[in-house]
């Protein structure tokens, strides 16, 4: 079975309130449970279906947000998320747990760090990340074993290609930052701790200034970066996911995924099945950023989808490499898995989040799944997708899947006692920018490859 915490854990039953001990927890407890038929989900999310997307069509590419940002957001996800239990139809919810901590540390990339994990590092300079090589020697891979198994800080990051070059960009952001450091008279003792602070502070930094406000609006995140939270509220030393982020509003970038992506200057592929991980980077299939964020004035990089309840058919019909053996083809469409998670967990209907929030609830005519006989109000994933698509045109999150996006990522980086808003709330990015007091996403690739 893959690890792939996107696949797993389709049923999983009603037992969890609060986020201490399995270090999940709920933004909205009092709110009951969206109850739902099966089948209809089913046949929502399987392959043929309205929401199945077969050809790539230029009018749905998202004008406001680049692809290289799909690629952060994924790895942002495995970074505060990792399910390990397996796939049963009566997993207590008790059961399941998080194996990353709740917070926003990029644990996937450092693993137990160069005392726990050394074969993560390089034996001649520690304080760097080993990386892999092509014939010629150039680190156009992720280091592997003799079977092509990466050998990263979370497996789940050689799921596809361009997953696995935007880990392999990031292990090299901080060896250049190590680089940058040493050139400043840090002491060999504080190398490496700098260095890992330097790039968890960075990249917080982006997801506050940039991320946040392309993906859930710049109002909205300006609102809560200065007052905080409304509804994420941690128990002391207890942060916790939410399963409303983890297992709705988060997956919103799976609608964001094209179905082809160009590589490079020659290379254009789907992500799956060619571009499935667990085997070598060629040199054809090299990612150039340049494609994916706005790195140079001569290549216009290619765009993410809107946010809509639409999902590139690579994603409709997953491999078995992808989501091992199953019991019914609909498993194989991660549409299907993204609804019958959340309702296996009982999340609350988009409807009913909205009215707790105080803002106006989609129509059933705007949701539009009264033209299938749907009976029920709308499963939370769904309902984000169509917020987003009804109310900003599917460039960004509507009312409802902004707020939880937003307060959860705001409210795991203000519970870090070792981030920079909680440590140094003062701090500003240190690392060469295109402009003054600013750090983006380009700046960060542009850092790590030397350009």
């Amino acid at each position: 079975m893959s690890t792939v915490s996107c696949v797993l854990d389709l049923h999983l039953k009603h037992d969890l309130s609060s986020g201490v001990g399995g270090k999940y927890g709920r933004l909205f407890p009092d709110l009951p449970g969206l109850e739902c038929d099966e089948a209809q989900m089913l046949a929502l999310g399987k392959a043929g279906a309205e929401i199945d997307v077969v050809t790539d069509d230029p009018r749905t590419d998202n004008p406001r947000i680049p692809a290289g940002h799909t690629m952060f957001g994924h790895m942002l996800a495995h970074d505060l998320t990792a399910d390990r239990s397996l796939l049963a139809h009566h997993a207590s919810m008790r059961r399941i747990r998080n194996f990353r901590t709740p917070r926003l540390d990029f644990e996937s990339l450092y693993g137990a760090g160069p005392g726990g994990a050394p074969y993560l590092y390089d034996a001649d300079d520690p304080d760097k990340f080993l990386l892999g090589a092509d014939a010629a020697g150039a680190p156009t891979d992720l280091l592997r074993n003799r079977q092509a198994k990466a050998i990263i800080g979370d497996p789940r990051n050689d799921v596809h290609g361009i997953l696995s070059q935007m880990h392999l960009t990031m292990l090299k952001f901080h060896n250049r930052i190590v680089d940058h450091i040493r050139t400043e008279g840090v002491p060999q003792a504080e190398t490496f701790s700098q260095a890992q602070r330097n790039l968890r502070w960075h990249l917080q930094w982006i997801v506050l200034h940039e991320f946040l406000p392309l993906t859930a609006g710049e109002s909205l995140t300006r609102e809560i970066v200065k007052d905080g939270p409304h509804f994420y509220h941690a128990p002391a030393g207890h942060p916790f996911i939410p399963v409303e982020f983890a297992d709705a509003a988060f997956r919103f970038g799976h609608s964001q995924i094209r179905l082809s992506y160009q590589l490079n200057a020659t290379t254009s592929a789907p992500i799956f099945p060619d571009l499935a991980g667990g085997q070598p980077v060629t040199g054809a299939r090299v990612v150039d950023w340049r494609y994916f964020l706005p790195l140079d004035s001569s290549v216009t990089p290619q765009l993410s989808k809107r946010i809509t309840p639409h999902m590139a058919h690579t994603l409709i019909d997953l491999p078995e490499s992808i989501v091992g053996p199953t019991p019914q083809q609909e498993y194989h469409s991660l549409a299907c898995r993204d609804l019958l998670r959340a309702r296996a967990l009982h999340l609350p209907s988009g409807e009913s989040i909205a009215r707790h929030l105080g803002v106006r609830p989609l129509t059933p005519d705007e949701v539009g799944l009264n033209k299938h006989g749907w009976t029920c109000e709308t499963p939370l994933w769904y309902y984000i997708l169509r917020e987003a698509e009804i109310r900003q045109r599917g460039e960004r999150l509507g009312d409802v899947g902004a707020r939880i996006v937003a307060e959860t990522l705001v409210g795991v980086i203000d519970a870090d006692p070792s981030s920079f808003r909680t440590e140094d709330p003062s701090w500003t990015p240190t690392l060469p920018s295109r402009r003054a007091g600013s750090f983006t996403l380009e700046d960060a690739v542009r850092f790590a490859l030397g350009s």
